[in-house]
């Protein structure tokens, strides 16, 4: 059997468009024993960081060599450029808009290039869908094999942002925000155990954690943990602190949504 890569999907182009069946059939027309995955097509539009907390929670369960494709690209047709990373054991194909730096804090090893050779671009280039007509090819070629060195140069001038992390805001009271609330309701903060240690201690000191109109005092293992209508706290398996409820939707019962400030005060 030929050499074949594992090829992902991860974009904001949604559910009822044409946008992934496209990218797929153009695929399908380099490679037809590609194997394409999706991890989601439900990206929040325009949304740099929703995209790199998706593909930061998914692309290490693959098998090595996978080609990760990242579609969120609300910058699409202007200056910011195509690139394909190999990061650790997986190589990413992406905008240049930082939407990868969520993997790049992860792992050590990084080659990037700027995406140039138009050999294997599907022609004529559109200026508002390179996922169809640079991404997609790319990933194609990458999945029978092709030398990643053939698409372009490396550079170092990539962008990248640091996450954000809790703050401290006074003797045992930190801020923090939520970044993002799943199809559960459950709203998923930047807190992990290493931020806030105490916090998760075993002995750990009576604490009040506030978002919106919602107040948690409570530390779960499970969802299932909590009475249904009460907000709990659970980490969750991103790795980050979730506000959630049983069976119901935290979002709603606390008023809160991404981007809401979380404050946490731990008893002195």
């Amino acid at each position: 059997m030929p050499f074949q890569r594992t090829i992902t999907f991860t974009t904001d182009f949604g559910l009822t468009e044409h946008y992934v069946g496209t990218m797929k059939g153009v695929i399908y027309s380099i490679n037809p024993l590609a194997k394409i995955v999706d991890i989601t097509n439900a990206v929040q539009s325009f949304d740099v960081l929703d995209g790199a907390i998706a593909i930061s929670q998914a692309y290490n369960y693959f098998p090595k060599d996978t080609v990760h494709m990242v579609v969120v690209d609300p910058g699409v047709g202007g200056p910011r450029r195509p690139i394909l990373a190999h990061v650790g054991q997986y190589i990413f194909l992406a905008p240049d808009n930082g939407v990868l730096s969520l993997v790049l804090e992860r792992e050590e090893r990084v080659t990037v290039r700027h995406i140039t050779t138009e050999h294997y671009f599907h022609q004529p280039i559109s200026n508002t869908f390179h996922g169809r007509d640079i991404f997609a090819p790319v990933a194609a070629y990458l999945s029978k094999g092709v030398d990643s060195a053939k698409f372009g140069e490396e550079i170092n001038d990539y962008v990248r942002f640091a996450a954000p992390k809790p703050k401290s805001a006074g003797a045992n009271t930190w801020k923090a925000v939520v970044l993002k609330s799943d199809k559960f309701g459950n709203l998923i903060t930047n807190i992990t155990a290493k931020d806030i240690p105490q916090l998760f201690e075993s002995t750990a000191a009576p604490f009040k954690i506030t978002v919106g109109k919602g107040e948690v005092s409570k530390l779960c293992s499970s969802y299932s943990e909590g009475a249904q209508g009460e907000l709990v706290a659970v980490i969750g398996s991103t790795g980050f602190l979730e506000i959630a409820t049983n069976k119901g939707p935290a979002s709603r019962l606390a008023g809160a949504d991404k981007g809401s400030e979380v404050s946490i005060t731990i008893a002195g």
